[in-house]
């Protein structure tokens, strides 16, 4: 009984040593300012987005940067799935609701976080000065406008 237990016991540790040492298959991801690829969105009055990590049209995580040139702001829209989104740069104005009123938006300054739930109704950009912002989600993703003979993008100014 001694035996058969302690062969046990060598062979799971054993086992766990060959585990546990493994070395990852993968390298560590490195992305400068400098790397990223902007790519301008059509009809977006100057928004960009570049890809960090992962392919939002995709299934999985997902790391996309975008950015808002002053004075342009999301119209109203929802998402199919959860995002998380950072404030890199600038301030960044929140709204949520069916209406576009860019003077009812929350400002977030840099470090700052919101989460946008799936299905969430809410708008967002910039009024000052350029923002951009880390999103990060699980794909594949897509965007609903809430009217979209408006076009997604329209500017910061109005009620």
């Amino acid at each position: 009984m001694k035996k058969s237990f302690a062969f046990t016991l060598g062979a799971v540790l054993l086992l766990s040593f060959v585990i546990l040492g493994q070395k990852a298959t993968q390298s560590v991801v490195r992305v400068t300012p400098e790397q990223l690829k902007w790519v301008p969105e059509p009809d977006g009055l100057g928004f960009q987005q570049a890809i960090v990590e992962g392919d939002p049209t995709k299934p999985g995580i997902y790391v996309i940067h975008v950015k808002f040139p002053p004075g342009v702001m999301s119209r109203p829209h929802f998402h199919r799935e959860d995002r998380h989104a950072t404030v890199i740069k600038g301030t960044w104005y929140t709204g949520e609701g069916d209406e576009f009123s860019p003077g009812k938006t929350i400002p977030l300054k840099p470090g700052g976080y919101m989460k946008h739930p799936a299905g969430v109704h809410h708008y967002d950009g910039a009024k000052d000065e350029e923002v951009i912002l880390q999103l990060v989600g699980i794909g594949p993703s897509q965007t609903t406008r809430l009217r979209p003979e408006l076009g997604l993008f329209g500017p910061s100014t109005g009620k």
